[in-house]
């Protein structure tokens, strides 16, 4: 087909029985800004099985990394989860979205608010430089049930300070608050309560959010959007109305969770 490419996987990995990820070949032609997704899936007999997914690797590295969960009823899902080295996968040529710092006006801090997968994009969009160069903290927020659903919290700890290019931006620039709402943790609850609450500032030592100064991007399920969003406007923040328009804060709409 011609809006597709067949690529390879890597290498899978298996964070628990609800969660996996895994690494693919990327086409030399394939271009993204880091936010952004694709249309990848497998083919059927009659016709491609497809659906949308962020890329959680930058848009510099020569792989393209997905971050799913298992559904054992999903169309999709319920055969992806059983990807192993060296299975074929196809991969659409058009990336999109709205998960893009070029559509956040100026500001001085960017939150990224993630439930579950939508952890995703910001995955990618913390391993871009211009991020860090745009804004002089950015604040990854991820809120899962339980613990194990914390995927990717080493990475984000302690391997990207290790980073050869982004480790002192990481190192000096990012903070990182995960929440578990199922299990004891450091941090409990929904991000929707820390925010309504302020205990999300509180908790890190950082001003109030301020539409004057903070930008936002939100990725997760379609109720954690929808609040968070209400939350942001009730407090003075503009949503981003369409690409290439800038706003406060922008979503994603298309994220498959």
């Amino acid at each position: 087909m011609k809006n597709i490419n067949v690529e390879t996987v890597l290498d899978v990995h298996h964070w628990n029985d609800k969660l996996f990820s895994f690494k693919t070949t990327r086409h030399q032609s394939l271009r993204f800004r880091n936010g952004e997704f694709v249309m990848i899936g497998l083919q059927q007999a009659d016709k491609p099985l497809v659906r949308a997914y962020s890329i959680a690797s930058p848009n510099y590295e020569e792989h393209l990394e997905f971050f799913s969960i298992k559904v054992p009823d999903g169309a999709l899902t319920s055969q992806l989860q059983h990807l192993q080295k060296g299975s074929e996968i196809i991969v659409s040529k058009k990336p999109t979205g709205t998960l893009v710092i070029d559509d956040l006006k100026p500001g001085k801090r960017l939150f990224l608010f993630a439930t579950g997968t939508g952890l995703a994009p910001f995955l990618s969009i913390i391993q871009d430089p211009e991020t860090f160069d745009k804004f002089e903290q950015v604040i990854l927020c991820h809120g899962v049930r339980h613990k194990s659903e914390l995927a990717y919290k080493e990475f984000i700890e302690y391997e990207l300070k290790e980073h050869p290019f982004i480790g002192e931006m990481i190192e000096r620039q990012l903070r990182y608050f995960p929440t578990v709402t199922r299990e004891p943790f450091h941090h409990q609850g929904r991000l929707t309560q820390h925010i309504e609450q302020g205990t999300l500032c509180e908790l890190l030592g950082i001003p109030p959010l301020d539409p004057a100064m903070d930008r936002a991007m939100i990725c997760g399920n379609p109720d954690m959007l929808r609040d968070i969003a209400i939350l942001l406007e009730q407090n003075g923040f503009s949503i981003s109305p369409k690409i290439g328009v800038q706003g406060d804060f922008v979503i994603e709409r298309a994220f498959v969770e």
